[in-house]
């Protein structure tokens, strides 16, 4: 045996139920630590005067001055290199000294309410208090405020890799793994507490970290709000757990975000303002069960929301084709607009996908006779450039995949349900080219996956129908100002040819403004640069974007 000297701390913090005393056995199969089982546990009992079968014993054999605690047991001098500490978050009461939080190594231990709730109850009736998630979160908080964000393993994770997770536990907190954390003998452990009679009956049949059952256990109803309760605490500590160890081999790797300023987003969702990572519609909603949705695209210049009521009108002109009720009026949906883009300090270069969803339903089903919540609206404002190279151009192929028909599905409703447009698009990325023409049922052009079209031949500006494409907002516009360029305008039955051997043509949308397009199908467009007449109405819509829009209100 060493002689005793000064020791390294480890805190292990979690709630009731979840794998904490497995995994503190792991810890004891070690060579070089030393375990303590709840070492404030005498203290919690003291402070909150709880009753617990084995109180009075526990009280007895136990210090319940948890300061001396903490200064002569958690941190006293020891025989090994490490000492673990088990800690329940709960017993993190009122009164301790600094020294717990601000010395040695942290990590926090995490298991889904859902799985903890059905078994709970064999000892203490479940409580939102007594689960302890909340006092996980506020732990969690108070060692990232100190510059000390602990690493989060899951308990789940645990038991489905507990080598490699042990391994990058021990990464994490500096310490070297050792195999032996993988196995224990079974039976009680002289390092037990006073309750373990009552709690660790299952444990202790345990030899090592078991495989989850595939199943779980019925929730009971009675205990459907106290989930509802806790389930936000623990995603929020999952998905903490996801971004901060790297050996979780549960999921995809983070990807990067096209804009890095979009990763913290507050976007609207039916009635209210929601970070990014919590914006999501109920499963009912008909968006999710039918693709039952209407939207628009909206840009923002220089502090105004270029041709916002031109859009609004299509959005409720949509929602009217499709029989929507209880749509929010337009006022109602301005402001959210507003809200939204205040909120994340969106005055320029910022695109909104704004959605307005037949609503959620009472159950599933096709029927918008289940639709009795009314209509969910949805605001996402992103940091948002123009999505294709204006200055260069883009290439385009043309996709087998046909535009919808009025026979089928009027384009003239801006509708979600965009399954064709997509498996165009699938085609253009197959081709590796921007975007993918899509032909009406005749075989003559409609307009590209995304955006209408345009083409200049000697001079004269043509674009197909608005028959089977959608009639764009920025395709009206920039019609309106090749008129007013004083360009001869026609708009007619167009066929792939034409756009084959035309002199230039572009593409318009919300998303990408004015687009010029130099290669389709492999046919160079022109000389294969920016021609005259596109660089003229690019620069025309600009000046018309920074003159023009509806002002973003300001509180200050």
């Amino acid at each position: 045996m060493e002689g005793e000297s000064e020791i390294e701390v480890i805190h292990s913090w979690s709630a009731p139920r979840s794998l904490s005393t497995s995994l503190m056995y792991s810890f004891a199969q070690r060579d070089d630590m030393e375990v303590l089982d709840e070492p404030l546990y005498a203290n919690f009992l003291r402070v909150t005067g709880l009753d617990r079968p084995y109180r009075e014993e526990l009280l007895s054999k136990m210090d319940s001055d948890g300061n001396k605690v903490v200064k002569e047991v958690i941190y006293g001098p020891g025989e090994k290199r490490y000492r673990y500490c088990k800690h329940i978050a709960k017993q993190r009461v009122p009164g301790l000294t600094t020294d717990l939080m601000k010395k040695g190594k942290h990590f926090i231990l995490i298991r889904n309410p859902l799985h903890i709730l059905p078994s709970f109850d064999k000892v203490v009736p479940p409580s939102f208090l007594e689960l302890g998630l909340s006092d996980l979160v506020s732990v969690y908080t108070e060692l990232c405020h100190m510059g000390q964000p602990p690493p989060i393993i899951d308990a789940e994770d645990l038991q489905k890799d507990a080598k490699v997770v042990l391994r990058g536990l021990c990464e994490s907190l500096g310490i070297p793994f050792q195999k032996s954390m993988l196995k224990w003998e079974s039976g009680p452990k002289p390092i037990d507490g006073i309750w373990a009679p009552w709690w660790y009956g299952s444990v202790h049949k345990s030899t090592c970290f078991t495989t989850a059952r595939l199943y779980p256990s019925p929730l009971p109803p009675q205990l459907y709000e106290l989930l509802e309760q806790s389930l936000p605490f623990y995603n929020l500590l999952r998905r903490y757990a996801k971004r901060t160890l790297p050996f979780d081999k549960s999921s995809l790797p983070v990807p990067d975000l096209p804009v890095p300023a979009n990763e913290k987003l507050l976007i609207w969702v039916g009635d209210e303002l929601l970070p990014r990572d919590w914006a999501k519609v109920s499963v009912f909603d008909s968006v999710v069960q039918g693709g039952d949705a209407v939207w628009e695209g909206l840009r923002v210049y220089d502090g105004k929301i270029f041709k916002l009521n031109d859009h609004l009108d299509r959005l409720f002109d949509s929602a009217k084709a499709l029989a929507f009720s209880n749509v929010p009026n337009r006022q109602e949906i301005k402001e959210a607009i507003f809200k939204t883009l205040i909120s994340n300090g969106m005055f320029d270069n910022a695109h909104i996908r704004l959605t307005l969803t037949r609503g959620k339903k009472v159950t599933s089903g096709m029927s918008p006779a289940f639709n009795l919540y009314g209509c969910t609206l949805i605001v996402l404002a992103e940091w948002k450039p123009p999505v294709y190279d204006n200055s260069h151009g883009i290439t385009l192929v043309t996709a087998t995949t046909r535009r919808n028909s009025p026979n089928n599905l009027d384009s003239k409703i801006h509708h979600n349900n965009l399954i064709n447009n997509i498996l165009a698009k699938v085609e253009g990325n197959l081709a590796k080219a921007d975007d993918a023409i899509m032909l009406d049922h005749d075989g003559f052009v409609s307009e590209t996956n995304a955006t209408n079209i345009f083409l200049v031949k000697r001079g004269r500006v043509l674009t197909p129908h608005a028959d089977f494409c959608l009639p764009g907002i920025t395709r009206v516009t920039v019609m309106d100002l090749v008129v007013k360029e004083n360009f001869v305008l026609e708009e007619r039955r167009i066929s792939l040819s034409e756009f084959h051997t035309a002199d230039e043509v572009w593409t318009t949308g919300t998303m990408g403004e004015l687009t010029p397009v130099v290669m389709i199908d492999g046919r160079v467009i022109g000389n294969g640069e920016v021609g005259p007449v596109t660089r003229r109405l690019q620069k025309a819509y600009k000046e018309l974007t920074s003159e023009s829009g509806e002002p973003i209100p300001h509180n200050w």
